[in-house]
């Protein structure tokens, strides 16, 4: 499986947000990449796909820096539809909305685009337990494209901002995980 180590898209996006993700900005750059690689993957996503997956890859966690809240997916879902208005895409919004809206949900999604939403929810949670969850693919593939894209310290971030979201909502602390 090819590696795709870049993407204009994403990395208009990301170079953008830049300023704001900071100290962040390589491990969400990573942590963008090698989801977008694992959805590809599973999807088996050609074409238009491909985009899709990629935009809503660039946006899926963003809202957590742009917005400064760790309730971040509809933060994060709104800007992504502002940009496919922007770039006359809007035909795009319910598959993109959906990625991002269901990828912390933790049993499977149904629906319309149900493979590039579910490929994404899988490849997410693959990064994000550290590529302890059963999956189809590779571990070599998984190998390569963490050598190409390491940690660089994103799974601590998370738990640091996790940590200090619950503090402040202890009656609310993973405000962005569904079943």
């Amino acid at each position: 499986m090819t590696v795709v180590e870049t993407h204009p898209t994403m990395d208009l996006l990301l170079e953008q947000w830049r300023p704001n993700l900071g100290a962040d900005y390589l491990a969400y750059r990573n942590h963008v990449y090698r989801v977008f690689n694992f959805s590809i993957c599973l999807a088996c996503a050609t074409g238009d796909d491909i985009e899709k997956l990629a935009i809503a890859a660039a946006f899926h966690d963003v809202g957590m820096w742009l917005d400064n809240t760790f309730d971040y997916l509809k933060p994060s879902s709104r800007r992504a539809m502002e940009y496919l208005s922007q770039i006359d895409r809007e035909e795009w919004s319910e598959a993109i909305h959906q990625i991002i809206d269901q990828h912390h949900k933790v049993r499977t999604w149904r629906g319309s685009e149900q493979n590039l939403v579910e490929s994404f929810r899988k490849a997410d949670w693959l990064d994000v337990c550290l590529f302890a969850l059963p999956s189809k693919l590779k571990r070599d593939h998984l190998t390569d494209v963490l050598h190409r894209f390491p940690r660089e310290g994103f799974h601590r971030r998370l738990v640091f901002l996790t940590w200090g979201w619950a503090r402040k909502h202890p009656l609310n602390p993973l405000p962005i995980f569904k079943w």
